[in-house]
This record gives C-alpha cells, sequence and structure tokens, in this order.
C-alpha cells in the first residue's frame, strides 16, 4: 500500500473517502462529527492563511486512512499540524498510522517547520498513539455540553446580569463587510486565551476577517452572532458566536468564539453576550437539542460562565506537540 497526495482541484474522491475513514474510526465519539463540506474546507482546501496536504492509503478503491497537514502561512510559519490522522477500525494493528506519521512528520520538515501539533482525547487510542510516537501534551481543553431539552428558559433569562453602559447588537449568519474591522479587534482580543508555549499570537485585520467569514458558507454552516458595544463611544467590548449546520441537519450546535476585550472585564459581559446569544439562538432554532463548547482548563474565568448556565463535562482533550 503506498501513499497518496490528494490533487485538492480533482481529488476523485478521495477526500470523501478519508472523511468515511474518519467517521468509521470515531463512531464511538460522544459529540458531533464534522460533515463532509466542512471537512473539505478545513482539511483539504487552501485558504489565505493556510496551506493544506492530504494525503490518503487506498486499496482496492477504499481508503484505509490517511492524514492533513496544516501549514499556517501569516503567521507560526514554523508550525504544522496533523489533524486528522485515521485508520479505519478492521485496518488497524498493521503499522499504517506510524506510516502516517513518520510520512507527516517528513513532510513536516520539508516544509522548514519546527513544531508539530495535534490533539486527541485525553485517553484512549489516540493519546497512546501520540505519546509512543515522542509528543508530549501542552493544553488541555475540557469538552462541555449544555442539554437544550432540559434547560429551563426563563432559568436562563433570569441569570442574564445588567450591564449599564453597553448595548447589544445581533445577527444571524456571516457578518457584512462593516462589521469586518470590529470583529478584528475582537479576534486580537482572543490571544489571551491559553495556548502552547511554541505557537505565536494571530494577526487579524479585516481582510483575514472577512476570509473566515466566508468560509462560514463554504463549511455548510451559519451562525449566530452577538456583540456587546461600549454607549460611551460605541466600540465592541466583548463577542460571542454560536455556529450550526445549515441545512439543519442534527440537533447540534457548536459555542464556537467568546472573547470579552481586557478594558472591559470584570462586569459580567462574558455571561451578558452568552446568554443573550443562547436564548435568541433557541427562538429562532427550536430543533436544537445541545450545545458543544470547548475550554482550556486554565481559563477558569469563561469555566465558571460555562458551569453557571448548565454546561456539563463531556471529556478532555489534548494539544499534543513534538519539536522536529
Amino acid at each position: 500500500m503506498t501513499l497518496q497526495r490528494v490533487d485538492l482541484a480533482q481529488d476523485g474522491g478521495l477526500i470523501a473517502g478519508l472523511h468515511d475513514a474518519y467517521v468509521a474510526a470515531n463512531a464511538h465519539d460522544p459529540g458531533p462529527l464534522l460533515a463532509l463540506p466542512r471537512f473539505r474546507l478545513n482539511f483539504g482546501t487552501d485558504r489565505p492563511g493556510q496551506a493544506t496536504e492530504m494525503w490518503v492509503a487506498a486499496e482496492g478503491g477504499t481508503v484505509a486512512g490517511g492524514y492533513s497537514l496544516g501549514l499556517p502561512r501569516m503567521d507560526n510559519t514554523h508550525t504544522a499540524t496533523i489533524y486528522p490522522l485515521v485508520v479505519r477500525p478492521e485496518r488497524r494493528g498493521r503499522g499504517l498510522g506510524s506510516t502516517l506519521f513518520e510520512h507527516a512528520v517528513g513532510r513536516a520538515r520539508a516544509h522548514g517547520r519546527k513544531l508539530l501539533l495535534t490533539e486527541t482525547p485525553a485517553t484512549g487510542v489516540g493519546a497512546r498513539f501520540a505519546r509512543a510516537h515522542g509528543m508530549t501534551p501542552s493544553v488541555t481543553e475540557a469538552r462541555r455540553t449544555l442539554d437544550l431539552r432540559a434547560a429551563d428558559p426563563a432559568a436562563l433569562e433570569a441569570l442574564t446580569p445588567a450591564v449599564p453602559g453597553y448595548s447589544l447588537q445581533q445577527w444571524a449568519g456571516p457578518a457584512g463587510p462593516e462589521l469586518l474591522d470590529d470583529l478584528a479587534t475582537l479576534f486580537d482580543g482572543m490571544n489571551d486565551a491559553p495556548r502552547d508555549a511554541g505557537v505565536e499570537a494571530s494577526g487579524y485585520d479585516a481582510e483575514r476577517v472577512g476570509e473566515r467569514e466566508r468560509s462560514i458558507a463554504e463549511a455548510g454552516q451559519t451562525c449566530y452572532t452577538t456583540i456587546a458595544r461600549h454607549d460611551a463611544d460605541g466600540t465592541p467590548a466583548a463577542f460571542t458566536r454560536l455556529v450550526i449546520k445549515a441545512d439543519r441537519s442534527d440537533g447540534w450546535a457548536n459555542q464556537v468564539d467568546t472573547v470579552v476585550l481586557r478594558p472591559h472585564r470584570g462586569r459580567r459581559l462574558g455571561l451578558l453576550v452568552k446568554l443573550a446569544n443562547l436564548l435568541w439562538l433557541r427562538e429562532r432554532e427550536p430543533h436544537l437539542d445541545r450545545v458543544l463548547t470547548w475550554n482550556a482548563t486554565t481559563n477558569v474565568h469563561m469555566l465558571a460562565i460555562n458551569e453557571t448556565m448548565g454546561f456539563r463535562l463531556l471529556d478532555e482533550w489534548h494539544t499534543w506537540r513534538l519539536e522536529l
């Protein structure tokens, strides 16, 4: 069995084959799996901020396994990220996973990268594989869920704090061009979040944020966003976003970006924007059953907000690192 690089312009079904292997390998994951459009965008498509290499091992017309290697172009150009690296369950135990990993290490070195990153659940097959191949854990993230079927909207509304001096702005779908500069300011504020010691802060401008916004629809998703603005000058102070599938084909929502800019912290703006956005989403999307969120286990302030809202621990994941 030989490894084959996927031609991103004409993949002949190989990306779909690797997605099928990814679904099979993660059949017991209690959370939602990436649908094919988002999988293709995240792991099989070059973007301004990141080049992508996808490699597969195919036999008899079936993709037995493979990996995607992300290569940042704008910042952190010393790093590479493997995700996903998967082997179909029935093909395990034959050394294919190690072959794929060693090949990915070689490709990262060929691109001059010095730090290789990946992520897995903190326990289980993936964690054992990473440790056996010389990787060490850095950041640990807690994955939590909120069961909307059991949550009481009135109780959630009662938790919403009054924060004088701030007003909320909300929209559904990607942001318009008039919002991109404000979003760039807010994304810059997320550089305070815990990260691997070898990973630099990311820089954002309207162009980079615009590319991110366009990718939402390309990945088969839509979103609900709430910003808190400072009444005194209209500047953005806090931000949160929930993402769902555009075709409403499952009951999951993903809580993604949340930030309160440093000058506005300590006023409960994080809880305000998250509750306001969640209640709005629930009103507009009554089919949703659960919300998923991720936070570093050292991010005590955001963890406290999530606990207050009723999120409960599902599992923990490690970011793994290997210096090349």
